[in-house]
């Protein structure tokens, strides 16, 4: 009989990291509905057994992939909202997400789009956690626009809430186009057209 204490497991092969980045990529270009495990382990590097040992379940996997997603992306946005200006922190929120649409080395669009904007009753809470993600960028916007109105850096009148709604209602239509093959300079071409009825600061000297 052999003496050899039995192990409790191994370690892990594989970076988290890397898996998570791998994974998301499917998820963002398949959404979560369409992309299977077999091309989720295939994208990974990994077998069933180590996914399920490691993250517990499909659902877990895409909510792992995504916070990690979205952490980078409210920081970015939050960086490009630290400008003088709600005037010029909104144009640099539009161009940094419209290069970010449309750059190398991951899918066109936005994960937080793309990955589950429409899933079955039975996958609600992915389209929630979406939602959520969306909402939180939103809400950093929205910060930054009611500093600007008591700071007096917006027009009169203006609603820092639906002003920040509109911001994203341009930013994620850019997302959708981008998915659909909208190319970086077609983005930027609306934003210049956006920045141009977009309220700005009152000219001190009508004041």
């Amino acid at each position: 009989m052999s003496t050899e204490t039995p192990t409790t497991g191994r370690p892990r092969a594989f970076d988290e990291e890397t898996v998570l980045r791998r994974a998301a990529e499917v998820f963002w270009r398949r959404g979560y509905e369409g992309a299977s495990l077999s091309a989720l382990t295939s994208a990974m590097g990994i077998n069933r057994p180590s996914l399920y040992a490691t993250f517990g379940s499909k659902e877990e996997l895409f909510k792992r992939a995504f916070a990690r997603y979205h952490e980078s992306q409210v920081a970015t946005a939050r960086a490009t909202l630290d400008q003088s200006t709600a005037y010029a922190s909104i144009e640099a929120f539009l161009r940094s997400s419209a290069d970010g649409l449309t750059a190398e080395g991951h899918p066109p669009g936005c994960f937080s789009i793309q990955g589950g904007l429409a899933c079955a009753p039975e996958n609600a809470p992915i389209s929630e956690s979406l939602a959520a993600g969306r909402a939180d960028t939103e809400a950093a916007l929205q910060e930054r626009l009611s500093r600007a109105a008591a700071e007096g850096d917006l027009p009169d009148g203006v609603d820092p809430r639906a002003l920040a709604r509109f911001v994203m209602v341009l930013s994620e239509g850019h997302a959708v186009h981008a998915a659909a093959g909208a190319g970086r300079a077609d983005l930027h071409a609306s934003i210049d057209i956006a920045m141009r009825v977009l309220p700005a600061r009152p000219d001190p000297a009508t004041v």
